[in-house]
């Protein structure tokens, strides 16, 4: 899953780093990894896994009502809908 989308799905003003990272955390997964380039970004993780709470399904509900219209467009996942984290493309010897 990718959490905050290279702070694009951020760049929306739709959702918040906890809340992406609440939840992730919040699905029935065993592990939520995230990237950190700075001590900022380690700071977000940190900061929501203290503060997390199970989210109630009305909670989940709505942010995922939230949200719908802006995954539908994928203006938000770049990494969906281009190239620009593809490094295959970047780099077609890599594909032999």
């Amino acid at each position: 899953m990718n959490l905050i989308g290279d702070q694009v799905i951020l760049d929306s003003g739709v959702v918040t780093a906890d809340e992406c990272l609440h939840y992730a955390m919040n699905l029935p997964t065993s592990v939520v990894i995230t990237g950190c380039d700075s001590m900022q970004v380690l700071e977000q993780p940190l900061t929501a896994a203290r503060t997390f709470r199970p989210m109630t399904a009305g909670r989940t509900a709505s942010l995922l009502a939230r949200t719908a219209r802006f995954s539908a467009q994928g203006t938000y996942e770049p990494f969906k809908t281009t190239h620009r984290h593809d490094g295959t493309y970047y780099n077609p010897a890599w594909l032999g």
